[in-house]
């Protein structure tokens, strides 16, 4: 849960190392991907639809693992430790890696009980840290000013957004190390994109984010980082700067400049 000290991070967060992943039939989503995810930095993943950032996502917290029949080949690294490793719980790691999805789903529960039931399920029960949880989760995903007079409503009866960014404190409560973010503004309004976009600048001075985005835009605007995927191939990664000024690759060329994809 949200503490006031963390370790210094430097370096690489997240090391993938030749990692392919197969569905059943042998069809490969990702194919020999090899990456370095900075500590405190925000990665932009951007390409066409089936590409494989949604899938890749997935695998760095193991939720592939729900999908039967699957395999892989490759090592994706977490401070220097196997996430496939046996010594690895895929619960503890999913705690340390949280996912952020395209549509938020709130609990049926007020505002307040959406934020605190993961730390609540972690054993925490003095109401006072609760409080402070849910209170510097809310604040963290710029929320709070906006349902603090009413934490006891339905997290269901808010806007779209501001549901999105509700489930993006859910997340911060339970103070994971990485946040992963597949399209989270995804049919939101312009302002709601806006907000979300303010919240991940100021959350990268503690968390290693990555997000997935379809809007090249977005991704140059919040990223400092960029990865270009193709039909499961990192095809080039490099600087936000970099990547939407001179990308080395042409296929990267004509997808930000919207002659592809």
């Amino acid at each position: 849960m949200i503490t006031a000290e963390r370790a210094p991070c430097a370096g690489a967060k997240v090391r993938i190392e030749d990692f392919s992943f197969f569905y059943p039939g042998g069809h490969a989503a990702l194919r020999n991907i090899t990456l370095a995810i900075a500590c405190n930095s925000i990665l932009g993943i951007v390409g066409p639809s089936s590409s494989g950032k949604s899938t890749l996502l997935r695998c760095l917290n193991r939720m592939s693992d729900f999908a039967h029949g699957t395999s892989r080949d490759g090592r994706i690294l977490l401070d220097g430790e196997d996430i496939h490793g046996s010594k690895v719980e895929p619960a503890d790691l999913r705690r340390r890696v949280g996912m952020v999805f395209d549509t938020p789903v709130p609990l049926p529960r007020s505002i307040y009980e959406n934020v605190a039931y993961g730390p609540r399920l972690h054993g925490i029960r003095d109401r006072a840290r609760l409080d402070e949880l849910v209170e510097s989760s809310l604040k963290a995903a710029i929320l709070w000013d906006e349902v603090k007079d009413r934490l006891g409503s339905s997290g269901t009866r808010l806007s779209g957004g501001q549901q999105q960014r509700l489930c993006i404190a859910r997340t911060l409560a339970l103070d994971p190390e990485v946040i992963l973010l597949d399209e989270p503004c995804s049919g939101l309004d312009p302002i709601s994109t806006l907000k979300i976009e303010e919240a991940l600048s100021e959350l990268k001075e503690r968390y290693t984010i990555v997000l997935v985005t379809n809007n090249t835009k977005q991704a140059a605007r919040v990223s400092d980082e960029v990865a270009y995927f193709l039909m499961g191939e990192l095809v080039e990664h490099g600087e936000a700067q970099q990547i939407f000024t001179v990308p080395r690759d042409r296929r990267t060329d004509d997808y930000i400049s919207g002659r592809f994809g």
